[in-house]
């Protein structure tokens, strides 16, 4: 991501190649990526930042439980955001 500053990177496994690990460190920043089972040499993350990638990988998990979402099934962008917002409060009220 050239010309765009920040802090850290949270990522999935998908994201856990040596290029993008060495990149990150060169431009100096935190790496959180998941990393492969099969990575030789395991790179040290942060682990509270690492439990708030969970945390947000556990509620998109949630919100697809909503077929809707889905299936991506709205016809245009703001119904669809709305029905993001609807899933996300019934969500935080279970």
């Amino acid at each position: 991501i050239k010309g765009i500053k920040f802090k850290a990177l949270i990522a999935d496994k998908a994201y856990d190649t040596d290029v993008i690990v060495a990149e990150l460190n060169e431009r100096g920043v935190e790496n959180v990526i998941s990393q492969h089972p099969r990575r030789t040499r395991p790179v040290e993350i942060d682990s509270d930042m690492y439990t708030w990638r969970h945390l947000i990988e556990n509620f998109f998990d949630k919100l697809k439980e909503f077929k809707r979402i889905a299936m991506r099934a709205d016809k245009t962008d703001t119904s669809f955001s709305a029905m993001i917002y609807i899933a996300a409060a019934i969500i935080n009220s279970r």
